[in-house]
């Protein structure tokens, strides 16, 4: 009996441990972005390859979850003949919850892997040490201009993927659900508030710092060779998407829910 409760409080303490870590590295990222020096050529590789690269993978995600989120609410409402909210429901479903969480967890695919195995080979290969060597912070250099890209950026993204989504469930409903185009449009436009825009955008910004902050803290921890940056590579994902939905209950709590 011993044995597993051993285990099960050994597993409960590294956890927190893990957690109290990436706390701590979270709040010297942001306290070292109030002071200079401000790398902006990294800034700018970061909003491109986070922002500008992600935009396909998520528009195409987008439209598809859109267009099948139509069929399904044109599906169950036809049971109780409510087919006629499918433009609500779907203007709602995309803004609140789907648009943000999907971007979200498309970062965590896309750049939380790719942050943490750059960082990681880095690490491998003593680039970080040249760094320290040659007088430059590597949460300077590294984690900074990352984590506030993915900030900024990933917001836009997020409103992309709202629109793009919207659109989606529209040309699904328009095109083969047989709903007028113009009251589709007035409907959706009149049902949403700027409160769930306001939320999504925040959430985007949460999700972003949660995407980039995975990915350079496991980058910078990872272990030696292309194990450690595998066991890496896939701990900021899996740490990143957990993040990122708890996140999102937290957030939808004190949205919507106060």
């Amino acid at each position: 009996m011993t044995n597993p409760l051993a285990l099960v409080g050994r597993t409960v303490l590294a956890v927190l441990a893990t957690i109290g870590r990436i706390a701590i590295f979270g709040f010297e990222t942001i306290s070292h972005m109030l002071r200079p020096p401000f790398y902006g050529r990294e800034f700018l590789s970061a909003l491109l390859n986070i922002g500008w690269l992600s935009l396909p993978v998520v528009g195409l995600t987008a439209v598809f979850t859109g267009g099948a989120l139509a069929l399904q609410i044109y599906a169950g409402g036809s049971r109780f003949n409510a087919e006629a909210v499918v433009p609500q429901i779907v203007a709602i479903g995309i803004v609140r919850e789907l648009g943000p969480v999907m971007v979200g967890l498309m970062i965590a695919a896309r750049v939380t892997s790719s942050i943490a195995a750059e960082i990681g080979t880095m690490k491998v290969t003593e680039q970080i040490d040249a760094l320290i060597t040659l007088s430059t912070h590597p949460m300077k250099y590294l984690a900074v201009p990352r984590v506030l890209a993915g900030v900024l950026v990933v917001p836009v993204l997020v409103a992309v993927g709202d629109i793009v989504g919207v659109f989606g469930g529209y040309a699904v409903a328009t095109g083969t659900l047989g709903f007028n185009p113009a009251g589709y449009i007035r409907n959706t436009v009149d049902f949403l508030e700027p409160l769930d825009l306001i939320s999504s955008l925040t959430k985007g910004a949460f999700f972003g710092f949660a995407a980039t902050l995975m990915g350079c803290y496991y980058g910078m921890h990872s272990g030696r060779g292309a194990m450690g940056v595998g066991r890496a590579t896939k701990s900021s994902v899996e740490g990143a998407a957990v993040l990122i939905l708890a996140a999102n209950f937290l957030l939808t709590g004190v949205f919507f829910s106060l």
